[in-house]
């Protein structure tokens, strides 16, 4: 019997990650190289190696531009750019232009390749690092974590789809009547549920 558990419990313990490589595709930011994926030494990876100085030049900028606008992140995560629709499906887009796993990195999609997006993207990686993960992700409200991305960003698009237009004009009234305060701390102390009018 005893046999029998450990047997399960180290099959367990190797299928996980195979279970969670195959069916939750932004684990793959993990090891984008098992995907063919070129990663550089700067903390970009491009499945297209012809394109590896533009990603780097976004990445460059949108870190800029976060230090300037919000702090400087501490650890800058690993952007992978996906320059073909077919890498772009291997990450698992199907409508987004980007996205961000905590503090682990951000993958660009083959339409995402604009400023605004890797600063967005870059803007929820310092919000993980200031909130923390679970904590940006799970308890504030979506009109401050993605509405400061939208805001902050300079998402050049003056009407969103709701509810993210919505979202970014909250997180503009807020940040408006939070001005005298620490941004930081002022989200810190923002609860799930509130509403700003």
């Amino acid at each position: 019997m005893l046999r029998t558990r450990v047997v399960v419990a180290v099959l367990a313990a190797h299928l996980l990650p195979v279970v969670a490589w195959a069916s939750y595709k932004p684990v793959r930011v993990l090891a984008p190289e098992l995907l063919g994926m070129h990663c550089a030494p700067s903390g970009v990876c491009v499945d297209d190696r012809q394109r590896l100085s533009e990603a780097e030049a976004l990445r460059a900028e949108a870190l800029a531009f976060v230090a300037h606008k919000l702090g400087a992140i501490q650890r800058p995560p690993r952007v992978i750019f996906c320059a073909t629709e077919a890498c772009s499906r291997s990450f698992g887009f199907k409508k987004t232009a980007a996205y961000n796993v905590g503090t682990l990195g951000a993958v660009i999609s083959h339409r995402g390749w604009h400023p605004h997006f890797v600063r967005h993207e870059l803007i929820h990686h310092l919000q993980n690092e200031r909130l923390g993960t679970w904590t940006a992700w799970l308890l504030k409200p979506s009109w401050l974590t993605e509405g400061m991305a939208y805001a902050m960003s300079e998402d050049p698009r003056e009407q969103l789809p709701e509810p993210l237009q919505g979202w970014r004009a909250a997180f503009t009234r807020w940040r408006a009547a939070t001005a005298d305060q620490d941004m930081w701390q002022a989200a810190q102390a923002v609860p799930r549920d509130e509403v700003v009018k």
